[in-house]
């Protein structure tokens, strides 16, 4: 298998465990990830939130961790990439009125390479004007935003996960596994025992 180099997009209360997990997951099985947030430098960190699903009409916040960036944001060339990851959580709601952030979006899917997005990850995505006749799942409170863009909302199981050609997403945390070897096989990386 031939490592991959995967670019993360981040930002401040994105949600810890879809920022940790694949984050983790993916330096594993031998692929090199850099994870950027716009405004920020290799060495500094953003803050991560815990959601949890409690019975309450909506997903409950917790603080996470400090998650380090291991990559300065202003530094990316997105043509150096093989493939992007998207996490959820809050960051996205601002991360989309970034104009780079959108290009560097833009770029993965002109350019067909793997996309996992997770979560609030889709606002990215629909901000990026890529959704266009694309399965996307997302948290079902951003239905409207894959939508609004012209996507096909996928409502499937909390810990389920789509593949639509070179985008890979899912509601939500509880969906790791499905996701994580979704993106996996997109890739192209093979695991075995």
């Amino acid at each position: 298998m031939a490592a991959k180099k995967i670019l993360m997009l981040v930002g401040d209360f994105g949600e810890d465990y879809e920022i940790m997990v694949p984050f983790q997951a993916l330096l594993a099985v031998g692929h090199t990830v850099h994870a950027v947030c716009p405004d920020k430098k290799a060495g500094e960190s953003v803050a991560t939130a815990i959601h949890d699903f409690e019975g309450h009409q909506t997903y409950s916040e917790k603080p996470g961790h400090r998650f380090a960036l291991n990559a300065t944001f202003a530094d990316i060339k997105p043509d150096q990439y093989d493939a992007l990851v998207v996490p959820g959580g809050r960051a996205p709601e601002y991360l989309r009125l970034n104009p780079k952030v959108l290009e560097i979006v833009r770029h993965f899917f002109t350019t067909k390479k793997p996309v996992a997005a997770i979560c609030h990850g889709a606002q990215i995505l629909s901000a990026a004007g890529v959704l266009e006749g694309r399965t996307c799942s997302a948290y079902p409170a951003c239905r409207a935003e894959v939508e609004i863009a012209k996507g096909k909302y996928a409502d499937i199981a909390i810990d389920g996960a789509v593949t639509d050609g070179n985008l890979v997403t899912a509601p939500a945390w509880p969906a790791h596994p499905a996701w994580l070897a979704q993106f996996l096989q997109v890739l192209g990386t093979r695991i075995t025992l």
